[in-house]
């Protein structure tokens, strides 16, 4: 038996990293899994990987609208739902002094706006004792330059979970929060496999455990989040950053040699 029997779960921003790597794991784990991206290539890739147990949804992350219809899709095609996990996110780089207001605000629309309201279009249909897991960033504390717009819109994600654990805890709806650190994904933007060994050789520096995360090690805790094995956890942030967060001090870069 898996740990998702039964379930249906909805996944933002599943067509690639995180995202994909959480929705592989549901489907093995017995779960279906409703998928939503922008692109729709990728989507159609990740649909492919997926098989039957998974509906690919072109939605755009900042339309309120997209995210009602894509919660309406999972219901109809697989008759309920059980699990949200609002993963979709991007970034840019917004400095004091060279932002523009479009592109802040952008950030903050697929990160923050988008985010409430996938939920709140979920929450008429999901299923009392279901899960919402959103995802946050190592960021949202640590302070990195030219990351205002980002930092604080996972800010933002990691006060909202906290809201919604409180409205929703009559439905026993769980509301938890994953704060990712630097992760082996595709929002680094890096178009070459040697441009993303030299980053990593930056960011590793930075991590107590000398490495990044791999998509499938934040996967394993969005399944914790999503299965009864974290039936009495609520409105709760779990850290899956090698240390960076908890004891930055740790990073070999404040580690003598």
């Amino acid at each position: 038996m898996g740990k998702l029997d039964g379930k249906v779960a909805l996944i933002t921003g599943g067509n690639s990293g995180i995202g994909l790597a959480t929705a592989k794991l549901f489907i093995a784990e017995g779960a279906k899994v409703v998928i939503t991206g922008r692109n729709q290539a990728t989507l159609d890739a990740a649909a492919a990987e997926l098989g039957e147990n998974s509906l690919a949804v072109q939605a755009d992350a900042a339309d309120p609208i997209s995210g009602e219809q894509s919660v309406a899709a999972a219901v109809k095609k697989f008759g309920q739902l059980d699990i949200v996990f609002a993963n979709a996110g991007i970034s840019a780089q917004t400095p004091t002094g060279g932002t523009e207001l479009s592109v802040f605000e952008e950030v903050l629309k697929v990160n923050v706006t988008g985010v409430f309201f996938t939920v709140q279009a979920a929450v008429p249909h999901l299923k009392d004792g279901s899960s919402i897991i959103l995802n946050s960033s190592v960021l949202a504390t640590a302070g990195s330059p030219g990351y205002a717009a980002y930092a604080a819109s996972k800010g933002a994600v990691s006060s909202l979970a906290r809201v919604l654990a409180s409205e929703l805890s009559p439905r026993g709806i769980r509301v938890n929060t994953i704060s990712p650190g630097a992760t082996r994904t595709p929002i680094w933007g890096q178009s070459t496999a040697e441009g993303m060994a030299q980053l990593e050789s930056v960011l590793s520096r930075t991590i107590p455990l000398n490495r990044l995360g791999e998509p499938q090690e934040i996967a394993n805790v969005a399944l914790f989040l999503a299965s009864d094995d974290s039936s009495f956890i609520q409105g709760t942030e779990i850290s899956v950053d090698g240390g960076a967060a908890g004891s930055p001090f740790g990073a070999p870069i404040y580690l003598k040699k």
